[in-house]
């Protein structure tokens, strides 16, 4: 046997074993990071949401907007109790993102991830205070606050062109959001041939609302 099979066989285990605990390190910390922020998200989504229906007024018998009171109320109840409303405002609700938002900030920070995109501006997360924390979550309700009235407006624009004349009960909930956006644009600007162009005006306004609104809160989060 060649004395030097030996030799060639250790750098070679060493450097699999390096690269299998490389591979371990993160192997099962991007997927768990985005089931987290996933499942929190989508839950923030249904709580804002709760909030914009009670809001707007939407109906709620609607089967959409009982799904969002059923799925949202057990840990709504508590909160209720010692969180009144405020000038008819479910103020428990935005309370309830804020605390979800904060618990995703401190479970992705302590899976290492140091960093958050919101609104495509960077908050720095690993050496965030609670303070600077609390107003990284602010920023986050207010992207997703508008961002509930962007998807509706959208959503609609595509059901007008697929299937126009159609109702269901997400197309009523998607028009309860989208109508008090596009009511005061349809003022001023009536359709042009027959083309109503109020989704495109309130498509970018808000798009604008959001590149102004998010990046100046992260900023001050990350002075913080």
């Amino acid at each position: 046997m060649p004395p030097h099979v030996v030799h060639n066989n250790l750098p070679k285990n060493s450097a699999n074993n390096h690269r299998d605990s490389q591979m371990g390190s993160g192997y099962l910390t991007s997927p768990l990071l985005l089931v987290i922020n996933t499942l929190f998200d989508l839950y923030v989504l249904l709580v804002m949401l709760r909030f914009i229906l009670q809001m707007l007024r939407a109906d709620f018998y609607n089967p959409i907007s009982q799904f969002v009171v059923r799925a949202t109320t057990p840990p709504l109840k508590p909160l209720r109790k010692v969180i009144p409303g405020v000038g008819g405002q479910d103020i428990a609700s935005l309370v309830l993102c804020l605390i979800i938002l904060l618990i995703k900030y401190f479970l992705v920070r302590a899976m290492g991830a140091g960093v958050i995109d919101i609104g495509n501006a960077i908050a720095s997360l690993s050496t965030a205070s609670f303070g600077a924390l609390v107003v990284i979550a602010l920023a986050d309700m207010l992207a997703i606050f508008i961002n509930i009235f962007l998807f509706a407006i959208i959503i609609q624009v595509i059901l007008s062109w697929v299937n126009p004349g159609a109702y269901n009960p997400a197309i009523g909930l998607i028009n309860s959001v989208s109508r008090p956006v596009m009511r005061p644009i349809q003022r001023f600007i009536p359709p042009l041939g027959g083309l109503d162009l109020s989704p495109l005006f309130a498509t970018l306004g808000l798009l604008v609302i959001k590149m102004l609104a998010i990046p100046p809160i992260i900023f001050i989060a990350n002075q913080l």
